[in-house]
């Protein structure tokens, strides 16, 4: 009976040696696959992130340059320089004809 229970017992010991390593190494690649895939699902988030800052940004100068544009248009310095360009290029027109 004991020759028996040794045999077993080895038995059981082999396949602990050899089921044991490979359980290790199979969690040790889950494990590596999942950070893989928090990786990449942190570089997706980031790259929305930044995307959709820059469309912030992007709507932020295009709504700058609309109130540049605005003040320009409604700035009563721009037509007094304005009509003073025409005042010029009506004397410079005088000057060549009297030339």
């Amino acid at each position: 009976m004991d020759g028996d229970l040794i045999l077993i017992f080895g038995f059981i010991l082999s396949l602990l040696l050899v089921i044991l390593p490979f359980a290790y190494i199979v969690n040790k690649r889950v494990n590596e696959h999942e950070e893989r895939k928090l990786e990449i699902k942190a570089r997706i988030e980031e790259a929305k992130a930044q995307q959709a800052m820059n469309g912030r940004q992007l709507s932020d100068d295009m709504e700058d340059r609309m109130r540049v544009l605005e003040r320009i248009v409604t700035d009563p310095g721009a037509d007094l320089s304005r009509q003073i360009e025409e005042l010029r290029a009506d004397r410079s027109a005088r000057e060549e004809r009297i030339s």
